[in-house]
């Protein structure tokens, strides 16, 4: 496992107010850059991730895995790692014994050894099959959607969760060419059509080229390869169940971290936290009352943080990262 440069760190961590003892669910583990550093600081992990070899990595390259404890001197510490999706990360802590905890974080996205790695497809930058599932156990991939989605859905699916502006032009002209290419190929023995038009990721990316070309810096296939990476995890679902199970797990003073990198996931994160906070109304017969979704918390950041120039050059992914910080009351 190369080395690893987790995104606003000290930010990050330093927000999470990590106290010797203290138990914090990382609820997208990863490489485990951020976990790291709150076991260094004295805090005990639960780290949750639904991909198997980032898990296995970790547990290679740590051999930290033991129960976290809280002793009497007030010390503590360990990494325990399960295997689940974050938007289910208040059933994973509490079958693992957690029934509150400090501090919660997640660094949303895809990580660097998914999008490194070919066989992942997750990016059209280079050569590998058209997967894209985070949990490579279960569910559909990427090219499952392209190959048998209608033209409506995969519009629906570009513009909804890519912000793609020529979704509709995309969606119609990548069921053309199926077709085309499924109209001469015999059915199997078994009824079903022995080829699909596009099975690896440079199969969609320079499809997509050649449909609306390329202007400016960003390659034509980035907001859609961005749509269906959410759409075969359901990423924008677990982000919104993981949000409010969240907020349900932690103790009153316990603080919650997020990481994004997408406009769209920003906008969710900002606009709950926001919910939570609330605001102050004056009355009529005098005085204020609180209006606000529950249960109630503080802003620990009135805006988000971002990268500074330093961290851009050392990680040019930290350039989209935006970290919010609540505490609940």
């Amino acid at each position: 496992m190369e080395k690893h440069i987790p995104v606003l760190l000290k930010e990050t961590v330093d927000g999470l107010a990590v106290k010797v003892g203290g138990q914090y669910v990382d609820g997208t583990l990863g490489r485990a850059g951020h976990t790291r550093e709150i076991l260094k600081r004295g805090g005990c992990v639960l780290g949750i991730d639904r991909d198997e070899q980032a898990l296995r990595e970790v547990r290679e390259r740590l051999g930290l895995e033991s129960v976290c404890r809280r002793d009497g001197d007030g010390t503590g510490g360990g990494l325990v790692m399960a295997k689940g999706e974050h938007g289910n990360l208040k059933e994973v802590a509490n079958e693992n014994g957690w029934t509150e905890v400090d501090g919660i974080l997640l660094d949303l996205g895809v990580s660097s050894p998914q999008l490194d790695e070919a066989g992942r497809g997750f990016s059209f930058l280079r050569e590998g099959p058209l997967d894209m599932r985070m949990d490579r156990s279960r569910g559909l991939t990427g090219a499952d959607l392209v190959n048998g989605e209608s033209a409506e859905r995969l519009e629906e699916i570009f513009r909804e969760w890519g912000e793609e502006p020529q979704a509709r032009r995309i969606a119609r002209a990548i069921v053309r060419e199926r077709e085309a290419w499924r109209a001469p190929v015999a059915e199997d023995s078994d009824g079903t059509v022995g080829a699909r038009r596009f099975e690896t990721t440079l199969d969609l990316a320079d499809f997509i080229e050649r449909v609306i070309g390329r202007h400016g810096g960003h390659h034509p296939a980035t907001r859609v390869f961005q749509a269906l990476r959410m759409e075969v995890n359901d990423e924008m679902g677990e982000l919104e169940r993981a949000l409010a199970s969240g907020l349900e797990l932690l103790k009153s003073g316990g603080r919650f971290a997020v990481i994004t990198f997408e406009s769209l996931t920003d906008r969710v994160v900002k606009r709950f936290f926001a919910a939570h906070v609330g605001k102050m109304l004056s009355l009529q017969q005098g005085g204020e009352v609180w209006e606000g979704e529950l249960p109630r918390v503080k802003a620990v950041t009135r805006k988000p943080v971002v990268a500074t120039d330093e961290e851009m050059k050392l990680n040019p992914r930290s350039r989209s990262a935006k970290l919010r910080i609540i505490e609940k009351i």
